[in-house]
């Protein structure tokens, strides 16, 4: 008797749940949105990272012809004072800024391998007409030479005494973070440090035989590459990344979810370190508990959906995983 009454309850809670999750559980055209999205940014991801194997191969090009290059002579492109070359931004708009930080291991051997890399000028000038959304296109070598199209004020922006292959979009694309020697996305959102405000990067290492020579990235604006998207249609969306790290998103859909508006950040004064988004944009740190609670569910059960039962502005998020790079887009659904 006992035994039947213990099936008889197995049963029941059975039914009850099945009946809850056809009422809780989302059809398959609800995240029709979400996956549209993620598709037109994936997209375009795609469309970045074979234009940057292009350039990187082209610099690979560049350092097999080393002895022609700079067997050749032609005049100097560029004036260096100090770390910084002095042309100034908007002057030409052919040229890049070009730094050697004062800690590169050695200083003659940087200006020559900027020179030999000379032509990657037009290469940098052609990839940002042809991709408006980027903000700017780098080199950054081992020898701690830099090249950044377009120019800009380095010598107002730029700690000459730091080591830039401190920095994740320089040590992210290194053998040992790196080990195929492909393009990476980074995941993280960080302040740029030539003071282009939060941004996010795509980098390739660029190798001279077996020797890491330099990396190659683009800076994307959070607000121009990702919100763009977001605006172009119709609902509360916001893009994290696989820590919680609110990487984009409606400012709307933010506020529902208890979090600070994301700020347009400038560094203003000389970065020292890696900089991340400070953890108070980190969905872990909502001042909701049921959106801490989702982010527990999303983010880490790997759920693709959360109903909320006590904050009653929101029904449920969905979620949608990008395949290229560690993230997440959320969409927040108001009650009917």
């Amino acid at each position: 008797m006992k035994f039947l009454s213990t099936l008889s309850v197995l049963f029941l809670v059975v039914i009850l749940l099945s009946c809850q999750s056809g009422v809780d559980i989302p059809e398959q055209e609800d995240y029709s949105k979400l996956e549209g999205l993620v598709t037109q940014i994936e997209a375009q991801m795609l469309t970045l990272r074979l234009e940057l194997e292009q350039i990187t191969d082209y610099n690979e090009q560049l350092l097999q012809k080393r002895d022609s290059i700079l067997g050749t002579p032609v005049p100097m492109k560029y004036t260096m004072e100090g770390a910084f070359s002095t042309n100034l931004p908007g002057q030409d708009p052919a040229l890049s800024t070009l730094v050697i930080l004062n800690s590169s291991p050695d200083r003659k051997k940087a200006e020559e391998l900027l020179r030999l890399t000379d032509s990657m000028d037009s290469v940098f000038a052609g990839f940002m007409e042809k991709n408006p959304k980027a903000i700017q296109i780098y080199s950054n070598a081992k020898l701690l030479a830099s090249r950044i199209y377009p120019a800009f004020d380095a010598k107002n922006i730029v700690d000459p005494s730091l080591d830039v292959t401190d920095f994740n979009f320089y040590y992210e694309a290194d053998l040992a973070h790196n080990p195929s020697k492909g393009t990476v996305w980074i995941p993280e959102p960080y302040v740029d440090p030539a003071g282009k405000g939060w941004v996010f990067s795509m980098v390739h290492p660029v190798y001279d035989g077996e020797e890491l020579s330099s990396v190659v990235g683009i800076d994307l604006s959070i607000g121009d590459a990702i919100d763009s998207y977001l605006d172009a249609v119709d609902g509360y969306f916001v893009l994290v990344n696989g820590n919680g790290d609110i990487i984009g998103g409606k400012s709307e859909a933010i506020e529902l979810l208890g979090m600070p508006l994301l700020k347009n950040h400038v560094y203003r004064e000389s970065i020292q370190e890696d900089n991340f988004r400070v953890a108070d944009f980190n969905l872990s740190r909502s001042k909701n508990r049921e959106v801490r609670q989702m982010a527990q569910a999303i983010l880490s059960d790997k759920q693709s959906f959360f109903n909320f039962l006590e904050d009653t502005r929101m029904d449920r998020v969905l979620e949608h995983t990008f395949s290229q790079i560690d993230w997440h887009l959320l969409e927040v659904v108001l009650p009917n």
